[in-house]
């Protein structure tokens, strides 16, 4: 996280709209049961941090993997990030590792609407990207059912997969330059881009001028926050302590769904995330919308894994091989078409010569 750059910032609390008057736009009750359930998910993200299908306290095994940086190019000279190893059904010192222990660990999320959430009925772990790492675990394991499912913030993705605590990621997470110098990615399984997320009655009519004085709420260690912090509009975006132990975690926040419920609180005016995300949300809360004609980033998600990790790497592009045949339309279908629309099919991978 980048620290506060020595300017006093409007106090948190004290957004303006567009046209230099102070004020809020609070929601008036939650947006129904739906809104309260997000509040939910919130402490449940706090009390649960790491959820598993494997007894409690499993102890971890070790991949044998190193980190070596050889075939990852300096940010500065990369163009084409979402280029990935080629495909291989072969094993490895980390599919071995794998196999060894019966059981893949994947973080995920479990506050994200459609993508990775708690079933509010069963209680069990549901959509897009659990469909897909339960795919991954029975190509590998031979059961969607091998696998071990950690609870991760959107900030502590990368931290997990260096100090081991999972195999690989699969949790909304944008392939970009600066994170492949720090972990593997698959091919692209998704293709998102970030957009403005607010009430109705709000004046915000995109990700522009309109965000002039406002509260904007992103994720620690998000490509949303990377934006704002290219081009804020004048919006309010960090927190006084930002990257710092006494972090108010207000504008910044450990969880994407976090700046939902501080939106509905009336705590922030506005949230900057991906569209993707953004249109669940704003399932679950008919009070907000997204704002502006369409995303003004295009991003691609994949499933990220440990420098060095390459049989891993591979594998999993099989298996995106095998699933982008017919498993990625029906996971679509089942999970986003009703709130994104409009998607024919998954973005087409890209291979590393050689």
């Amino acid at each position: 996280m980048t620290d506060h750059d020595g300017n006093r910032e409007r106090e948190p609390g004290r957004g303006r709209a567009a046209d230099g008057r102070a004020g809020r736009f609070r929601l008036r009750g939650w947006g129904g049961v739906a809104g309260m359930a997000a509040a939910c998910a919130l402490v449940a993200s706090l009390a649960l941090p790491a959820l598993s299908s494997a007894p409690a306290g499993e102890p971890l095994a070790s991949a044998p993997a190193g980190r070596e940086r050889s075939a990852v190019r300096e940010a500065e000279d990369c163009t084409d990030p979402e280029a990935s190893l080629r495909p291989s059904t072969a094993g490895g010192p980390n599919i071995d590792a794998i196999r060894q222990r019966g059981k893949l660990i994947v973080g995920i999320d479990q506050n994200s609407y459609r993508w990775g959430y708690r079933d509010p009925v069963g209680g069990g772990l549901e959509g897009f990207d659990i469909d897909l790492a339960r795919a991954i675990a029975a190509d590998i394991l031979g059961s969607p059912d091998a696998v071990i499912f950690r609870a991760i913030p959107t900030n502590q993705r990368i931290p997990a997969l260096e100090t081991g605590r999972v195999d690989i990621v699969v949790r909304t997470m944008t392939i970009t330059c600066d994170r492949i110098e720090q972990v593997a990615f698959s091919t692209a399984y998704f293709r998102a881009g970030q957009q403005v997320l607010a009430p109705k009655s709000s004046p915000v009519t995109g990700y522009d001028a309109s965000l002039e004085g406002l509260r904007v709420c992103s994720a620690e260690g998000s490509t949303a926050y990377e934006a704002l912090e290219r081009n804020s509009f004048g919006a309010v975006f960090r927190d006084e302590h930002d990257g710092q132990p006494q972090d108010e975690d207000l504008l910044t926040v450990p969880n994407q769904l976090d700046c939902l419920v501080r939106l509905q609180l009336g705590l922030v005016d506005a949230i900057v995330t991906d569209n993707a995300l953004a249109a669940g949300q704003a399932a679950q809360d008919p009070a907000v919308e997204l704002k502006g004609d369409g995303p003004f980033t295009t991003e691609y998600y994949g499933v990220a894994t440990e420098l060095g990790k390459d049989d891993l790497v591979r594998r999993v592009n099989h298996v995106l091989e095998e699933y982008r045949k017919g498993p990625w339309m029906e996971a679509y279908r089942k999970w986003l078409e009703a709130d994104l629309p409009g998607v024919t099919g998954p973005p087409r991978p890209i291979y590393r010569a050689g």
